[in-house]
Order: structure tokens, then sequence, then C-alpha cells
């Protein structure tokens, strides 16, 4: 009777009741996420079928998504691998100046968007302090999808360092160690010890900053340029669509960017999953 009422002890929750902690996050994600949506996307069907197809296939429309999809995935790729080397940095190694670094990897998470923006055109225009330099090189970043990209980077950066730094941490090293007195050589021991752990956490990371980067409006804006058909970012011409009160042709593109944005999730998932169970975490 005793261990009975131990039992039942020890899984009473903190919070009392699975059925109104259930309603209200149930009540909460739908008032927060999935009314919103819902909402988008009557919006868009409201334009009837042949209007949200011209408007989705739109060629302005299409280099726009291109352009947003293409660089937040160009960008992610990026960071997955210099996040792991920072991540690796920050934990394996101690040196003066640490946790000034450490903190750093948050400032494009904690600035607003538009002064990472300005920071960036400053920096990369064509009289800028880096941009004189490659424009006597011939090479111009500043409102090109150079640009786009450049942003990205820099927006995302802290997603994949986040996500990878306390895996990396709780990693023992001892494996490592074991591999090398194996007689694995560096380039075995990462290859089959390390990146194998670290998938996981990587692609979480690049799903997040891939997120971020399609979705990316701020940053961008100030240092692209904004030109049709070159450097048009689908979140600014939704915006151009709303102040040209094209509130469904608007609604369609961001209803398009909804479905691609949630499709390329489920497959990273899909991925994650796999690449678990073949690991033997699941």
């Amino acid at each position: 009777m005793l261990a009975a009422r131990g039992i039942i002890r020890q899984n009473q929750s903190v919070i009392p009741g699975f059925g109104i902690t259930f309603g209200i996050t149930v009540t909460a994600l739908s008032l927060v996420v999935l009314i919103p949506l819902a909402a988008l996307a009557f919006k868009a069907a409201s334009v009837g079928p042949a209007d949200f197809w011209r408007i989705a296939t739109n060629p302005r429309t299409l280099d726009a998504l291109r352009l947003s999809f293409g660089a937040a995935f160009i960008a992610a790729a990026i960071n997955a691998v210099f996040g792991l080397l920072v991540a690796w940095v920050l934990v394996r190694y101690q040196f003066p100046g640490k946790r000034i670094l450490d903190a750093a990897i948050d400032l494009p998470i904690a600035l607003p968007t538009s002064v990472a923006g300005i920071s960036l055109a400053v920096i990369y225009a064509p009289n800028g302090a880096i941009g004189s330099l490659l424009a006597s090189l011939g090479i111009k970043i500043a409102y090109t999808p150079y640009a786009v990209v450049l942003a990205l980077i820099f927006v995302g950066l802290p997603f994949v360092v986040r996500t990878v730094q306390p895996v990396l941490a709780e990693s023992e090293k001892d494996i490592e160690e074991a591999a090398a007195l194996l007689g694995a050589s560096r380039a075995r021991t990462i290859f089959n010890v390390v990146l194998p752990a670290m998938t996981p956490a990587l692609l979480t990371g690049f799903a997040l900053a891939f997120a971020r980067g399609i979705g990316e409006y701020g940053s961008v804006i100030f240092i692209a340029g904004n030109l049709p058909f070159v450097s048009e970012i689908a979140p600014l011409l939704i915006v151009i669509r709303l102040e040209e009160f094209d509130y469904g042709g608007a609604a369609v593109i961001a209803t398009v960017m909804l479905a691609l944005s949630f499709s390329l999730r489920v497959l990273i998932s899909m991925l994650q999953n796999w690449n678990r169970r073949r690991l033997g975490y699941v």
C-alpha cells in the first residue's frame, strides 16, 4: 500500500490536471499559431484558383522565392561548418577573452535586425572598409545576391553554435583519445567519431538557421539593394504587395512560403529521425 502511494506521489506533477494544462496548451497554440495561419490560408484561397496560380507562378514571385530559399540554404550550410568549428573552440579550449567571444556569438540575435543590416552595409558597401578592398579586386558584395547570403550567415550563426555547443560539451573526449590510441588518424577520428555524434545537433542547427534565413527581412534590405530579379527577397515582395494594398497577392506569396518551409522542415525532421535510428539513439 505504501509502495503504491509512493508510486502515486512520484507520478504526481507539480502542475495539477492533465486536462487543464492540455487545454491551455491547445488554446494558446491555436491563438498564437494555428488561427493566424488558417486566416492566412483562407485569405490566399479567397483570390480564386486562377489568380492564386497566376500570382504564385509570376516570374518576379518565383525569382524572389528562389533567392530567399537558395540564399537561406547556402547560408545555413556555411553556418553548419563554421558553427561546428566555433562551438569546438569554445568547448575544447581555454584562452584569454573566451567569455567575450562566447557572449559575442549571441549579438546577431540580440541586435535589432536593422542595426545588423546597416552595419553590414557600412562595411561591405563599395566605399566601406572591406567593400573598397574587394572593389579594387573587381569583387562586389553589397547590392548583389551575395549580400543576401552574407546577411543570412550573420544572423544564422548563433543558432548552429548554441545547438551544437551543449551536445559537444556533453560528449566524452575519452572516445576521441581512444580512437587515436587505436591508430585512427585525425581525419578518420573526425569523420567516424566526432561528426556522427554531432550530426543530429548539426541538422537541428541547420534547420533553425535555414528557417531564420527564409523569413529574414531587416538585416537584408539594407545591404541587398532590393532590385527585382536581382536581389529582391520574398519577404520584401510581400511588404511591397501590402504597401500596394494587394492583400490577396501578399497572402498568396506568404502561403507559398509557408507551404515550402513546412515541407522542407518535415524533410529535415525525417533526416534527423533516420540519422538517430542509424546511430541507435531510438
